[in-house]
């Protein structure tokens, strides 16, 4: 079996080639060739053109094919579509940050798995159910693509894509590693995020690797039942478990955790909510994420301006954390929070 540039590190590359002669520096040459140039080197100075020969037969420089891309014309936002090894399709989305004058930079949305086991309601991707994990190297060169076609640089990622990161655990990792070191795509690793839906045994590995990555939280409600009603993984890894991993995480890394609420309208935006959830995490630093429901059903709606900011007050008077609104972009083109369903997307094309 040839192996699969981009799908390990610089070291596990060394560990693969090394009985061919080559050495750590070579490794991280041939790394960075292969991601930041796409390519596998035809010469390399004091490097034998014999080793380089045995080099491209042992390996295989796998690489994505885009089926199509869509651009916003409200925001910007870029939601592309793409196949690797196999048949299904899947989605990733260029993510522009243009509010800071000469500090403009793009982030990146990676889909880690085809489909999705959790089945959160309001998420497209839940809806379709699970189709397989991705390959590390299907992970890392979507961002290799979407730098090729960025007018921006590419300064942070998020695996907040289709699937759940802590379910393709290993693969998701070692991607994220490829991303950030140094012969890869350099990315700092403080800007690079893996988000998940509440996946206990994941969040308390994560923790017990202190891994440098930063880690979001989806809990959308801190009531059992409600959650439960929107979130099935609540059944699996109820809140009890949940908040016992995610304090776990908070011990190890020493860092304020931030959880992610997705406020849909009329069901976890009351005051009610802000005090279980501020007795949810009593003790603990955490920072908010409010992030409107994004649901091409209808079935789910996001809360109007008034209902936003009593919620806001209520948290402000009941959690008093940091609160942050984020901006859930490319509604218009099914490039949103919540909104990649794949082929299944029929607005692509």
């Amino acid at each position: 079996m040839p192996i699969l540039l981009k799908n390990g590190t610089a070291l596990d590359l060394l560990a693969a080639l090394a009985p061919l002669g080559v050495s750590l520096r070579l490794a991280r040459r041939l790394q960075a060739a292969a991601i930041r140039r796409d390519g596998i080197p035809e010469s390399l100075p004091e490097v034998s053109g014999k080793l380089l020969e045995s080099v491209r037969r042992a390996v295989r420089l796998p690489k994505l094919v885009q089926m199509d891309r869509k651009v916003s014309a409200k925001d910007g936002f870029a939601k592309y579509l793409f196949r690797g090894d196999g048949p299904e399709p899947f989605e990733a989305v260029r993510i522009p940050l243009v509010h800071r004058a000469g500090e403009e930079k793009a982030i990146v949305c990676v889909s880690s798995q085809v489909g999705c086991a959790m089945g959160c309601g309001f998420c497209a991707t839940g809806r379709m159910g699970f189709v397989r994990n991705l390959e590390t190297w299907e992970m890392v060169d979507q961002v290799i693509r979407i730098q090729a076609d960025s007018p921006l640089p590419v300064r942070g990622v998020v695996f907040m894509g289709m699937g759940e990161p802590l379910l393709n655990y290993e693969a998701v990792v070692r991607a994220a590693r490829i991303l950030s070191e140094p012969c890869g795509m350099a990315i700092s690793a403080k800007a690079i995020s893996l988000s998940t839906a509440g996946v206990a045994p994941g969040i308390r590995r994560f923790a017990a690797e202190k891994l440098p990555f930063r880690l979001v939280v989806s809990l959308t409600s801190a009531d059992p039942a409600r959650r439960r009603e929107v979130m099935p993984v609540e059944e699996a890894h109820p809140l009890p478990e949940l908040m016992a991993a995610i304090r776990e995480y908070h011990a190890a890394s020493g860092r304020r955790v931030t959880l992610a609420w997705t406020m849909i309208s009329g069901f976890n935006t009351r005051e009610e909510d802000a005090i279980q959830l501020a007795e949810l995490v009593r003790g603990m630093p955490i920072t908010l994420d409010l992030i409107d429901v994004n649901d091409a059903t209808g079935r789910f709606r996001p809360p109007s301006p008034e209902e936003l900011e009593a919620f806001r007050d209520a948290l402000r008077k009941h959690l008093g954390m940091p609160v942050a609104r984020r901006y859930s972009g490319g509604q218009d083109i099914h490039a949103a929070c919540g909104m990649l369903a794949g082929a299944q997307d029929r607005s692509m094309g």
